[in-house]
Formats: C-alpha cells, structure tokens, sequence
C-alpha cells in the first residue's frame, strides 16, 4: 500500500519517510505555493532517500490568505498549522494513508486530534506520524545515524519549508517579517544518506 508523505527535504520529514517505507510504498510530496519555483535541492533530498517525488501546488490565493493571517495574528503558528492541514486533506484524496515527520514535541505544524479524528471519518485516510512519540533528542541521534544533513537558518536553506514561501510573500508587500517569526529557526536539508 502507498503512503503519501508530506516531504519537506529536512531531517524530520526524510526519517519519517525512511520508517514508513518499512511497512508501505513511499512516495514524497512537496506542497508550494509559487507553480514556477524550482525545487532541486528537495528533489536532490528526495533521489539520496530512493523515493519518489511528487511536486505539488497550493490553489491559488492561498499564500496571500496565510500572509494576511500571519499579518493579523502577529505570528506563523496558525497559518502554518492551516497550510499543514491542507496538505495532508488535499492528500488524503489520493492516498489512503499520508504521513509526515511531525514529533513529540513540535508545536507547529501539529495537527490536533480533534482535526486528524475528522479527516479520518470524513475521508478514510489514516494519519501516520512515526515520530510522534520521539523527541527531539532522540530523532536527532538516529538522523546521525541515517542521514548527512546541512543546517541554516530558514530562508538560508532551500527546503520546502511552508515558511519561506510565507516571509517571501509578506517581504513581496514591504513589511519587515522579523517581528512575525521567530528569530534563530533553523532549518534542515538532507544532502545524503548514509
């Protein structure tokens, strides 16, 4: 059975991916929100894992909506957590179960269970987050293991992180986004695998 696995080309989303194809036929899908962005260095992630990689868009208007949300809360967490949900919905269309790499202890993206139990009932797709029970630590001792990874700010590394679409899109309208993300997130990107 295939899995459908929200990929981002980090750390978090390639491990997961890694354990779920112990059990299923795994194929990686990357969500932008810009048809024209090129995304190499996930695809790049995505050849060094040996699974497939679907390129995906989000409707259009959906990055001006969530950088109106993040405008109007004064942070990401909402608009992140709405784009999340709206991958994994959209994915649950086409695959019965879809995946990601969120952990025990991320707050964003974290789908609660009130939504995961109603995507499940309204549309048969289970929901798999293999790392769910890890934390931090420990996801961080089996990428040592398994992968070779670069690390950077976000916006210094070129992964599909919702993120940088989002601060591009709020920057495109002369706001300065320092004051609506926080400072010192680092991002990762899988370079190989080991």
């Amino acid at each position: 059975m295939k899995v459908g696995v929200l990929y981002s080309g980090g750390k978090d989303s390639s491990l997961a991916a890694i354990m779920l194809g112990t059990y299923y036929e795994v194929e990686l899908n990357t969500f932008v929100f810009d048809r024209t962005r090129l995304i190499p260095t996930i695809e790049n992630a995505a050849q060094a894992l040996g699974f497939p990689l679907k390129k995906r868009v989000f409707r259009p208007g959906l990055a001006n909506e969530m950088a109106d949300l993040i405008i109007a809360c004064g942070y990401p967490n909402d608009a992140i957590n709405r784009v999340h949900q709206i991958a994994v919905e959209t994915l649950s269309h086409e695959y019965r179960v879809v995946g990601d790499g969120t952990r025990f202890n991320d707050r964003v993206p974290m789908l609660t269970r009130d939504v995961v139990q109603s995507l499940g009932n309204r549309t048969g797709c289970s929901y798999v987050r293999p790392l769910l029970g890890y934390v931090k630590a420990e996801v961080d001792r089996l990428v040592e293991r398994f992968l070779i990874v670069s690390y950077g700010e976000t916006g210094t590394i070129q992964n599909g992180d919702y993120e940088s679409e989002l601060r591009d899109v709020i920057r495109a309208r002369g706001i300065d986004t320092t004051s609506l993300f926080p400072a010192h997130h680092d991002q990762s990107l899988v370079v190989g695998r080991k």
